[in-house]
């Protein structure tokens, strides 16, 4: 297992669209590596596109901070379904470090996904899970934090984030 490299913004990985992983294609070794890269960064969320991978995959493990790791490797995701109510809570970003903005989200979403074995999975996510997953999904489609912000608050944002790197 390695650690990855982690993209980060503005780099233009970041904003397109992934493809479809080929089904049945070994990604365990890749899981493995972005989980590692996931955990010393320390993050709870990693997408394909965050390493550089333009491919429809992602880990996230929203518990291992607080208590037991667990983990869940998602390939080529699907949100089935959203709940009409929303969630607001305050999102960061491995690839836009030091920024953290308010997201508003579905509540809970029914997520559909392949794990590494290329078992299919559903499960309804609630609470933090859904954020996490909808989250990572978003850099699936070359979405960030940043798009869910308006442009004022996403401007402010830019600016502290560009001033912080700098």
């Amino acid at each position: 297992m390695a650690v990855l490299p982690i993209v980060a913004w503005p780099d233009p990985r970041l904003r397109q669209v992934c493809d479809p992983v080929p089904f049945g294609a070994d990604r365990t070794a890749l899981i493995a590596d972005m989980f590692e890269t996931m955990y010393a960064a320390p993050g709870r969320g990693l997408a394909g596109p965050q390493v550089g991978v333009m491919e429809r995959l992602f880990v996230m493990d929203v518990t291992w901070k607080e208590g037991e790791p667990t983990p869940v490797a998602c390939i080529n995701p699907e949100i089935v379904e959203r709940s009409e109510a929303h969630a607001v809570r305050d999102e960061a970003c491995l690839s836009i470090v030091g920024v953290a903005a308010a997201v508003s989200r579905p509540a809970e979403v029914v997520l559909r996904w392949f794990d590494a074995d290329w078992h299919e999975v559903q499960a309804r996510l609630s609470g933090f899970h859904a954020t996490c997953a909808q989250h990572e999904y978003d850099h699936l489609d070359g979405r960030v934090i940043l798009d869910h912000q308006t442009p004022e608050v996403r401007a402010i944002l830019e600016q502290a984030y560009a001033g912080g790197a700098g």
